[in-house]
């Protein structure tokens, strides 16, 4: 069997699930008129500011030009006895999901590259169902900052926190300001990179990364970038101005988990750039 043979079929074996998995056109019903004008003119408000998310919806054919085209781009190296049909567990759910963020880029990249190691014998194992849901739950800005995961480097924190100089009955403990401050979004180029502390508090929900208790990076001057920010610095400075408090940076780090190496492997990094033996190689 040729290699476009064996891609042909695999893709058709993937084209299957789409087809099995029903593509619905949301239609917004006009108000029934015993519900009067006022109702009616709601119903047609909403019809409108929907218009523009129904076209982004993915149909059909939009998804099975994307099996066609992306997918089999990324599988055009691999030696055609190692092409597989994927899991339905694995597929169907992707492809569905597809419908509705199959306009993002950034997720749209990370079900092209989970499909393409499902539909590969030599990764099939480390496309897990749950990597489906993962995506689904990320936005455009956290998948760009899981990009950032993908190779080892440091992913320093700092948190800017008060706390009472000397601790009464009524004056006690302290409060974080700046939770969890980091260039993350900066440097993956979010949208809104302001957001990024709750971007973190997402991913470590997904268990793509976490935040160990008193992980801090030794290495000299990995925190300076971050608490020379004037961000920073202005904070620091408004609570000093209380002479009550004593003001302190905390140095934390972000690390990624096996789940989230893993997660990076399959969804991340391209399948075509994975450094798998390729066709013709021995």
């Amino acid at each position: 069997m040729t290699e476009e043979n064996k891609i042909r079929d695999a893709a058709d074996a993937i084209k299957g699930v789409v087809e099995a998995v029903p593509i619905y056109q949301d239609m917004v019903q006009p108000a029934a008129k015993e519900f009067g004008t006022a109702l009616q003119t709601v119903a047609k408000t909403i019809h409108i500011v929907l218009a523009p998310v129904s076209a982004l919806v993915w149909g059909y054919e939009q998804i099975k030009d994307f099996v066609a085209t992306t997918v089999a781009d990324k599988l055009k190296d691999v030696p055609p006895e190692n092409i597989a049909s994927p899991k339905p567990n694995v597929a169907g759910p992707a492809l569905e999901s597809l419908k509705y963020t199959g306009h993002e880029e950034t997720l749209r990249d990370m079900y092209a590259n989970l499909l393409a190691a499902s539909m590969d014998i030599r990764t099939a194992s480390g496309a897990h169902p749950a990597f489906v849901e993962i995506i689904r739950q990320l936005t455009p800005d956290e998948a760009r900052i899981v990009r950032l995961f993908a190779y080892p480097r440091p992913f320093p924190l700092i948190t800017v926190r008060w706390d009472y100089k000397a601790q009464t009955d009524t004056e006690r403990g302290g409060q974080d300001v700046l939770l969890n401050f980091s260039l993350l979004g900066y440097e993956a180029g979010c949208e809104f990179p302001q957001l990024t502390p709750a971007y973190i508090d997402n991913l470590c929900r997904l268990g793509l990364a976490e935040i160990p208790t008193f992980f801090e990076y030794t290495a000299v001057g990995v925190y300076d970038p971050l608490e020379k920010r004037p961000e920073v610095l202005a904070v620091k400075e408004s609570l000093e101005a209380n002479e009550k408090w004593n003001v302190t940076i905390q140095r934390r780090g972000l690390r990624v988990t096996i789940l989230g190496k893993q997660f990076c492997h399959v969804c991340v990094v391209s399948h075509d750039q994975k450094g798998l033996p390729r066709k013709n190689e021995s």
